[in-house]
């Protein structure tokens, strides 16, 4: 390997690492999701792993489709900024519609009364409580299995921006072995770190005394969803 592959390769795991690190998305919505949902530290690392293929996927993709068609890193750039905007508004758009979905369930399963009159014209009244695992469970079943499948969609249309400069050396200097290497040292840093930070985080939270907060725990995940697409949107984050 000459200096300047190794320069590259070094420069892809840095900027994986912090780019990964600096971008709550790539970990925030996955902790509170498997904190709403208690999702098995297995599950979770799968999941964390297949939406991480999938961002890096579809820049790897894109930026090979540009090299290949001779594409400018510009115009490169600008499709992955659009694709970032979209990716941004779908964010909070998901966290919002979740955050609802998250207030109607509590609602519903609040305790309740009811009245009930018996033949001797006598009427007492009674509170009734539904479990939030009772309410509407076929509902629910639906919400809990299309929404990871949202948030992964979100994710395939998450671009890597930083990955197609780097991507364009390689491809200027027509090195095969470079662009492969780039890829693979970029897109194994971005996806390690992304089940660092998840796992590590899921860990810590069960040890956190949190039983109180367990019935808004799909509230609080949609609120932090939501923020954390407010803040990639707003502030750039």
């Amino acid at each position: 390997m000459d200096h300047e592959l190794t320069v590259l390769t070094i420069t892809a795991a840095s900027i994986g690492f912090f780019h990964t690190l600096l971008g709550p998305d790539h970990y925030i919505p996955f902790i509170v999701f498997a904190r709403a949902r208690k999702w098995s530290i297995v599950r979770t690392a799968l999941f964390t792993f297949l939406c991480g293929v999938g961002h890096i996927g579809s820049s790897v993709v894109l930026g090979i489709i540009g090299i290949a068609l001779g594409i400018a890193a510009t115009k490169l750039e600008f499709i992955e900024s659009f694709r970032g905007n979209i990716a941004g508004w779908a964010l909070i758009a998901f966290g919002f519609m979740y955050f609802v979905w998250g207030l109607r369930r509590i609602f519903r399963s609040r305790p309740h009364e009811h009245a009930h009159a018996h033949i001797d014209g006598e009427v007492h009244v009674h509170r009734h409580f539904h479990s939030e695992d009772h309410v509407h469970i076929h509902d629910q079943e639906g919400v809990v299995n299309l929404t990871p499948w949202v948030l992964f969609t979100i994710f395939l249309f998450g671009p890597c921006e930083p990955l197609i400069p780097i991507l364009m050396y390689p491809a200027a200097k027509s090195s095969i072995l470079g662009l492969v290497l780039v890829t693979s040292v970029f897109g194994g840093v971005t996806i390690l770190t992304m089940l660092g930070i998840v796992l590590v985080s899921v860990l810590g939270i069960n040890f956190l005394p949190m039983a109180r907060l367990e019935r808004y725990n799909h509230v609080l995940a949609g609120a932090t969803i939501f923020l954390c697409g407010i803040a990639i949107q707003f502030v750039g984050l």
